[in-house]
């Protein structure tokens, strides 16, 4: 949730993502902090610290908005349905699961005491359709390689 709520601000995204207006703020921001524009070496050293953080910033709000999330909408229901879940990750309320089909979703603000009821559940991919992989925000991470 930090970082989500840090890539809003940095972008100056107040509620839903709009990829419009995001596209058209990330090309401001990228104008502003290109490292070739600096030439200072220390200022250059900064710009390019912050390019390299407008450029994560924007692809990770992308990958969280709810127009990407729509328009793979089918492919998740495909994945959290008809697929088990195959390894788990917890670290500070962010949940890494990845699926039999090789299919990777981080979901965000997930504490402590719900993982454990998770990985405690008869089944998990029960408890996860219910508690979690529809009332998270949530990302795909990567496509890992497919797990039997």
């Amino acid at each position: 949730m930090k970082r989500i709520k840090e890539y809003k601000k940095l972008f100056e995204v107040e509620g839903p993502i709009d990829l419009k207006d995001l596209k058209k703020k990330y090309r401001g921001l990228v104008k502003e902090w290109h490292p070739d524009k600096f030439q200072d070496q220390e200022e250059k050293d900064l710009a390019e610290e912050k390019s390299t953080q407008i450029i994560d910033g924007y692809h990770f709000l992308v990958s969280i908005a709810p127009e990407t999330k729509e328009a793979n909408l089918e492919a998740y229901k495909k994945t959290i349905t008809e697929f088990q879940v195959a390894d788990w990750h917890h670290k500070s309320m962010l949940l890494e699961v990845t699926f039999t089909d090789g299919n990777k979703y981080e979901y965000f603000g997930v504490n402590k005491i719900l993982f454990g009821k998770f990985i405690n559940a008869k089944s998990m991919n029960n408890f996860g359709k219910r508690n979690i992989f529809n009332k998270f925000i949530y990302r795909k991470s990567m496509k890992a390689s497919v797990t039997v």
